[in-house]
Formats: C-alpha cells, sequence, structure tokens
C-alpha cells in the first residue's frame, strides 16, 4: 500500500528528514523516532545500517529492529522492520524531482512482511487491530505533516 505526496522543495531535502530517521517522531503519529546503532548516527545512511524504530499507540510502546535495505540520495530510502526477530515490514520511500528540482513527489510505502506469529501478536502489542486501514491513515498524516514542516523550514531560508 503506497500513499503520495507533493512537496515544495528540493529532493535531496525531503530524503535527507526522512533519512534522519531519529526525527521520524517530528511527523509520524505513530512512530516516535529511532535510536541508530553505534557510530553510524554520524554517518551518512547506506544499506545495511541499523537502527531502533520506536512506536506508541493509546496502548502502549513498541520497538523494532530495523535494516536499511536501499539509500539512494534524493531517490530512495528502504528498510526492513524486524520484531523479536520475525519481520514485520518493508517500509520504503520513493522521492521524484518535480519543477526542475524545485519539488518532490514522495510515496511512501508499506508492505505488509508478517507471518501467521506476528498477525496473531501484533493487536496484542499494539491494539491495533486493522493494521493496512490504520497504516494509511497514519501514512497519510506522516505525509502531510512532512510536507508541511519542510516547506515551512524552507521557504523561511
Amino acid at each position: 500500500m503506497s500513499e503520495t505526496i507533493e512537496i515544495a522543495v528540493p529532493p535531496g531535502v525531503v530524503y535527507d528528514a526522512v533519512t534522519n530517521v531519529a526525527d521520524m517522531g517530528r511527523w509520524s503519529p505513530e512512530c516516535t523516532g529511532a535510536d541508530v546503532k553505534g557510530d553510524e548516527l554520524a554517518r551518512r545512511v547506506t544499506p545495511g545500517m541499523k537502527f531502533t524504530g520506536h512506536n506508541r499507540s493509546p496502548k502502549r510502546p513498541w520497538s523494532t529492529q530495523c535494516t536499511v535495505t536501499a539509500a539512494e540520495p534524493g531517490e530512495r530510502f528502504t528498510f526492513l522492520a524486524k520484531g523479536v526477530g520475525l519481520r514485520v515490514a518493508i517500509w520504503s520511500y520513493r522521492f521524484e524531482s518535480l519543477d526542475s528540482g524545485r519539488a518532490t513527489k514522495v510515496t511512501e510505502t508499506w508492505i505488509d512482511q508478517r507471518g501467521w506469529f506476528m498477525h496473531f501478536i501484533g493487536p496484542k502489542v499494539s491494539g491495533i487491530h486493522d493494521r493496512a486501514t490504520h497504516n494509511r491513515r497514519t501514512m497519510e498524516v506522516t505525509l502531510q505533516r512532512l510536507k508541511e514542516s519542510l516547506e515551512k523550514e524552507h521557504h523561511a531560508t
């Protein structure tokens, strides 16, 4: 499932914001941020980089262990999220240049990777029973907040 929005800032700016996973809580209604492993925080995002994603629902907080699988500056960012060592989801962001590089079409994609055990335990951990509907709503909110924040910051400079 995917959601798309156009943001009136260059693709590199949007890419840098999204790949700063520690800041995702600024926009997401569910993800509160992330901790990047070791000294990787100081380096540019690369495939293989690991981070712990932190999430919350009205029921409780939980974390996922994430591994970056694609990191193409200004074009694509993808990571695999696992819980208790089992696949949960693939999250991907595609950045397409618009208006001669002055704007970006951002597409956020969620691919459910849960097996039977995660389908069973997930609602008990998160309190979310219809994950697909919930994620569509949170993706819409995340992208809209990202747009508002980046356009405000970029056009204020």
